[in-house]
């Protein structure tokens, strides 16, 4: 039938027309160098943080192609990863060889420079680095976010939340560029902006890769503002995924008393106290606590103890004051006060004033 013939003639056409493109496209795999196959198999390597297996393939490009300048970066690139500064400085050095003044290889010496601390090395190569993305218009967060490191390890704040700022305006969802602004505005004590900051950190990080400490330094900025609640909040978030150390549980404490809840208090505090029963600080807090729940005779040993591991525990004394103030216990008191205003403590001496003054 006429009607078949042209439907197989068209297929055989199709089928004919087609191949020569798939020729090419075979052609076109095959004209890649064999160096450059290795070396995007060790980038995808690299991309899954298999970096030894990534270090294998880049040892062979380098072996074929001693002078592939992406290999001989991507090596020392793995190598910072793996903590191998002096091996990556070596591998920098050799793509400086391949091609001076490399944006991408002064970059990654900086960064290898202050991860070793060496951190006059870390300026200049940062530097050069700088003044080659105005030259090349280049755009790099990353270098940026070194660069801010290094100022902010010099104190050099304001500067370092501008290079951040320079960051964060190229990628938007660099959570250690955010979580760096915070730990500034922290150090500087703008606690609200740091919260601003932690709070933007987590908005975009992926829930694949939390970074937990944008949730502890949070908490200790909200224990700043007063936003007790809150604080108790992000270090339930933290300690959760963490294992809290001593000084984590005993912060939680704190912010639990100054939240109201004493009881949740005493139980970290016990805790801290099994992990370190040394510490007159986790004694004083838990003092505290079962002051306020009017377990005032354990308050009290708990505190005697403290003073006992802390003779001159300004704090201590006052909050032992406060107990035997409850306990009508006012000589007592009035000596703790006494104690602590010898000590130093600003409330200690008005509450002398307060309470202790003969009228």
């Amino acid at each position: 039938m006429p009607g078949f013939n042209i439907c197989k003639w068209l297929f055989w056409l199709l089928i004919w027309c087609g191949t020569p493109s798939l020729v090419a496209q075979e052609v076109k795999n095959d004209s890649i160098p064999e160096d450059q196959k290795l070396y995007l198999s060790a980038v995808k390597q690299i991309d899954s943080a298999r970096y030894k297996e990534a270090l294998i393939l880049l040892k062979q490009v380098l072996k074929k192609n001693p002078a592939h300048l992406d290999a001989w970066n991507k090596t020392a690139e793995v190598k910072i990863k793996l903590k191998d500064y002096k091996g990556a400085e070596k591998d920098l050095i050799k793509a400086d060889l391949v091609s001076p003044m490399n944006f991408e290889t002064c970059k990654l010496k900086g960064i290898n420079f202050y991860l070793s601390g060496k951190f006059k090395e870390a300026k200049v190569e940062l530097d050069t680095a700088l003044f080659i993305t105005k030259e090349e218009k280049i755009d790099d967060a990353e270098l940026h976010y070194y660069r801010a490191l290094l100022m902010f390890k010099g104190k050099s704040n304001k500067s370092a939340l501008e290079a951040l700022e320079s960051a964060t305006e190229i990628n938007p969802r660099y959570v250690e560029a955010h979580i760096l602004k915070g730990e500034i505005r922290f150090a500087m004590k703008d606690y609200n902006y740091a919260i601003k900051e932690l709070t933007e950190a987590i908005r975009v990080m992926p829930e694949a890769k939390t970074e937990y400490s944008a949730y502890k330094l949070r908490a200790k900025a909200y224990f700043e503002v007063g936003d007790f609640k809150s604080a108790v909040k992000d270090w339930n978030v933290y300690i959760e995924a963490m294992t809290g150390s001593e000084e984590d549980l005993i912060s939680r404490g704190a912010a639990k008393i100054n939240a109201g809840d004493n009881s949740g208090a005493i139980v970290d505090l016990d805790a801290a106290i099994k992990l370190n029963s040394k510490n007159p600080v986790s004694y004083c807090y838990r003092g505290v606590a079962k002051g306020e729940n009017k377990m005032f005779n354990e308050g009290l040993i708990d505190l005697d103890y403290a003073i006992k591991l802390k003779f001159d525990y300004a704090a201590a004394y006052v909050n032992r004051a406060a107990i035997k103030m409850a306990l009508k216990d006012k000589r007592g008191a009035c000596e703790d006060l006494t104690k602590a205003d010898g000590l130093g403590d600003e409330m200690a001496l008005q509450l002398v004033e307060r309470y202790c003054k003969q009228r």
